[in-house]
């Protein structure tokens, strides 16, 4: 009882910090940029949007309609897309009993990058400035499907299977792209690296909108999943026993974790590592259970592409650096860290 009352006190600290930490941040985050806008006159301009005048009149002419047409989109996506990856991250590992799994493992980063690779090389413009998008989307969301079926064999799907097939589908993926590459011109080629760098520059909130209602199903469907996840993470026995389908709840979770990853890096490129690194830490804190640990790692997820995609507007005067690559700076790290962690706990890889 002590326990469990430990835990939920704990829980609650987290999910309070976070969301403290989530608004915090996003004031800041659109308070920064070339045109420094006070924090006062962020929020006064964003309840201005919302009809409600309180709050100190805007100091600059542009300042509200800098923050309304350019930041207020651009921290909305970051929250939507670090919430959607933070949460795919959180089930591949609860899927599949893995902390160093993450959503590209089926494929869908590099999926998603061979889709806007062909619309850009090819020029597509069947559905005009949305055509890359869609073809990242659904070239995705195939990709992670045909890892599925060639990681399936006798009506079951085991992890190192998936990982192996996953790593053997992004090569190709990866044989792909350099090909489109070579196929294109040097403004083509300019478009794919821009794109495999990952950037939220250029959102807009016709973005937000398709982004946000997928990412918002996403995590909800996702919450359904989290008793079964917890009876997983005591075993595939275990979890049969107690009336779990491990296979359907497995397929069911790479389903969620395509639409997430695909719908996040259709409209930013290629962001790594955040569906790696907050879910663990997150868990380290949190502890297994998945009811906290999706609600946790979504917020998580937020606050640190919040924080990344600052940092990629702000580090560098009248430059912006590429996301991915801020993310991958930390992430990185982690990464190595993590692995020897893994391999010192476990007690060696064999």
């Amino acid at each position: 009882m002590v326990g469990s009352a430990n835990r939920l006190f704990t829980g609650g600290l987290l999910v309070a910090g976070l969301l403290v930490a989530l608004v915090v941040l996003a004031v800041v985050a659109a308070a920064s940029g070339q045109l420094a806008i006070p924090p006062a006159e962020v929020a006064s301009g964003f309840l201005r949007g919302l009809g409600l005048d309180v709050g100190p009149v805007e100091s600059h002419p542009r300042a509200d309609a800098t923050l309304w047409s350019v930041r207020f989109p651009r921290v909305a996506m970051a929250i939507v897309v670090g919430a959607a990856l933070s949460v795919a991250g959180a089930l591949m590992q609860g899927a599949f009993g893995n902390p160093l799994a993450e959503p590209s493992v089926v494929g869908v980063s590099a999926g998603a990058a061979v889709g806007a690779a062909s619309a850009i090389v090819f020029g597509l413009t069947a559905f005009g400035a949305w055509t890359s998008v869609l073809c990242a989307f659904v070239a995705g969301i195939v990709t992670t499907v045909a890892v599925y079926l060639f990681s399936r064999s006798n009506g079951r799907t085991e992890v190192v299977t998936l990982v192996l097939t996953g790593i053997a589908v992004n090569a190709v993926a990866g044989a792909a792209l350099a090909f489109l590459m070579f196929l294109g011109d040097t403004q083509a080629r300019e478009e794919i690296v821009f794109w495999q760098l990952g950037s939220l520059s250029g959102s807009r909130w016709d973005h937000v909108f398709v982004v946000a209602p997928l990412a918002v199903l996403g995590v909800l469907l996702a919450a359904r999943l989290a008793r079964p996840l917890d009876l997983l993470s005591l075993g595939e026995r275990p979890a049969r026993h107690l009336g779990v389908n491990v296979e359907r709840l497995r397929i069911v979770s790479i389903v969620l974790v395509g639409l997430l990853t695909a719908a996040a890096v259709s409209f930013c490129g290629i962001v790594s590592f955040v569906g790696l690194v907050v879910p663990h830490l997150i868990r380290m804190v949190a502890g297994p259970g998945h009811r906290l640990l999706l609600l946790a790692s979504a917020l998580g997820g937020a606050v640190c592409l919040l924080a990344a995609d600052m940092v990629a507007r702000t580090a560098v005067n009248f430059a912006e650096l590429p996301l991915g690559m801020v993310t991958a700076a930390v992430g990185g790290p982690f990464f190595f860290w993590l692995l020897h962690r893994t391999r010192r706990t476990a007690g060696g890889w064999g």
